[in-house]
């Protein structure tokens, strides 16, 4: 796996380009954090886009999410919700450069499928409790940031519908949300730089 993810990295380097412009290609790799209530997960995202105009872009972010929430541990009784998704959103970003300027401010919008495996944890009344949904959603993500040189920070926020919980022998547990908010770092080669 670590072979794998040094030649991705490797050929995103290789890209190259110098100026932000219609018609440039671009590769942007994003890590953060997905802050919950009672818990907190990770993402990863890898996202092509092609510039459109000069300030817009189209893309495909593929991404992975791994979440944890509502933990409560009273020392008697554990109860948490955990869920893994992939997703593979079409994009939308728009930018307020101002020529010759590093600095650039976006927002973006975008649609597509996500993967969602939900687990749902309960140890209460001497009995453990394991709740499982695993389906596919089509879902939406609106997002905002900044881009400085080659580096990009933003919050994105993921709508998916919720998941129906059932225990193991089919019964309906309730349901679980899906959507997160994600607060995200990363790069993005290709393209060149804004200001350039």
């Amino acid at each position: 796996m670590k072979k794998i993810i040094l030649s991705v990295f490797i050929a995103l380097l290789s890209c190259s380009g110098y100026a932000q412009k219609e018609g440039g290609f671009r590769v942007g790799l994003d890590l953060g954090i997905v802050p919950t209530n009672g818990g907190g997960g990770i993402l990863l995202s890898l996202e092509p886009k092609y510039n459109i105009k000069d300030n817009m872009n189209v893309g495909l972010r593929i991404g992975v999410a791994a979440i944890v929430r509502d933990v409560n541990d009273s020392g008697a009784t554990t109860s948490a919700k955990a869920s893994a998704n992939g997703s593979y959103v079409a994009t939308y970003d728009y930018y307020f450069n101002a020529s010759g300027k590093s600095f650039v401010p976006y927002i973006g919008a975008g649609a597509g499928y996500y993967s969602i495996a939900n687990v749902q944890f309960d140890d209460t009344n001497n009995s453990t409790d394991v709740n499982v949904d695993a389906t596919g959603k089509v879902g939406a993500l609106v997002r905002g940031g900044f881009e400085w040189g080659k580096f990009r920070m933003g919050l994105e926020y993921n709508l998916v519908p919720k998941s129906t919980l059932q225990d193991i022998n089919g019964n309906n547990k309730g349901t679980v949300a899906n959507s997160y908010v994600g607060i995200h770092l990363g790069f993005y080669v290709g393209g060149g730089k804004w200001g350039k």
